[in-house]
């Protein structure tokens, strides 16, 4: 394929209800959506993850659209491409800019499915036809709130629940929720609101037979990590401290980590996902897919990698009626007594309904 055109685009989400983290609320969704468009006419799709701030990572919407534009763009305008896993190879020379570069690398992908009569799921290699999900809830004005969302959600078939945590609000919730559900998997997200000096205050988690707890320490952290895991029962999931495959084994090697969350721009794209899933799964270590309130492209994305047999444990990807009065997409992800359906149709088997992509466009630009 040769891609002869790209769009980005700007567009604006409410959310539902204001998602809180330890790092932060969020009301609205500022994101990039990436039309691209190769010799034949046949387009591709792609979401950038990153936030308006530099909260997660180092990467915003706005830096995203410079190295798009900039530089990210002109590397692969025009260039022939044989299959997606180039790309990773193009973009070699730029140094990090993950959700950037992702954002290019799924719209291929998608392409490529389409172009070889495949899901984009098949064509990652994916063996399911449904995926089990959880859901993720931030943190909450009471306990009792919580409970009684949690309530809601475990009626609903979820899988598992996720649960931020930070200093503060932890040990008693999970208490919480643990006595309020004896037999649901629960987990802790802690988005590296801890420090290693906190390993006692973490140890009293493990009473509650979580899951897991998710980056409880620095987001660029694989040592401290592997010394809190020695001293706890729960096992450790990293999220943010994982860019890479040398990342994961080096984490794997150390003891830092007993189970990985792949998010598809944080590693980069789909290529480096499935990389790290392949030795994950060689290695025994179970991954799962976190979401980063991704629109109905990212979330389509999503359920195409959890396809993949190493993602033994529920993701992120929700209903996108959980987030959006109206996603981007026809039919829109459902999540049925804790599944969701694999699409078998070529690409990422959703159709985007531009008169709703128009709606919420902010701004956007053509690059040929």
């Amino acid at each position: 394929m040769k891609i002869t055109e790209m769009t980005i685009r700007h567009l604006q989400m409410e959310l539902k209800s204001p998602f809180t983290t330890s790092f932060g609320t969020f009301t609205t969704k500022n994101f990039l959506l990436l039309e691209a468009k190769d010799e034949s006419g046949t387009i591709g799709w792609g979401e950038s993850v990153a936030f308006d701030s530099p909260w997660y990572n180092e990467e915003t919407m706005k830096t995203n659209w410079h190295m798009l534009e900039d530089f990210l763009i002109p590397l692969i305008l025009n260039k022939e491409i044989t299959h997606p896993d180039e790309v990773s190879d193009i973009f070699s020379a730029i140094r990090k800019n993950n959700m950037a570069k992702s954002t290019i690398e799924g719209a291929v992908w998608d392409i490529y499915a389409q172009q070889t009569n495949q899901s984009l799921a098949q064509a990652l290699g994916g063996t399911k036809d449904k995926i089990e999900v959880g859901i993720s809830i931030g943190i909450q004005n009471s306990i009792e709130e919580l409970v009684e969302l949690v309530g809601g959600y475990v009626q609903e078939g979820y899988k598992r629940i996720k649960v931020k945590v930070k200093p503060g609000w932890d040990v008693e919730v999970m208490r919480s929720l643990r006595n309020a559900f004896p037999n649901v998997a629960i987990m802790a997200d802690a988005n590296s609101a801890y420090r290693l000096e906190d390993a006692q205050l973490l140890k009293q988690l493990d009473e509650f037979n979580l899951t897991m707890i998710e980056q409880p320490l620095a987001s660029d952290d694989i040592i401290d990590h592997a010394k809190l895991q020695q001293q706890l029962a729960t096992p450790i999931c990293l999220d943010e401290s994982i860019h890479s495959l040398e990342d994961a084994r080096k984490a794997v090697e150390l003891g830092s980590t007993k189970i990985i969350n792949i998010k598809i721009g944080r590693v980069g794209g789909l290529t480096e996902a499935k990389k790290i899933h392949d030795y994950c799964a060689a290695a025994g270590i179970p991954v799962w897919c976190g979401g980063m309130l991704e629109s109905g492209v990212g979330r389509a994305h999503n359920v195409a990698l959890t396809a993949l047999p190493n993602f033994i444990l529920p993701g992120d990807t929700a209903s996108s009626s959980r987030y959006w009065e109206k996603d981007i997409i026809e039919p829109e992800v459902i999540a049925e007594n804790g599944y969701i359906q694999v699409p078998q149709s070529a690409g990422i088997g959703y159709e985007i309904n531009r008169e709703t992509v128009e709606s919420y466009t902010v701004a956007k630009k053509i690059y040929r």
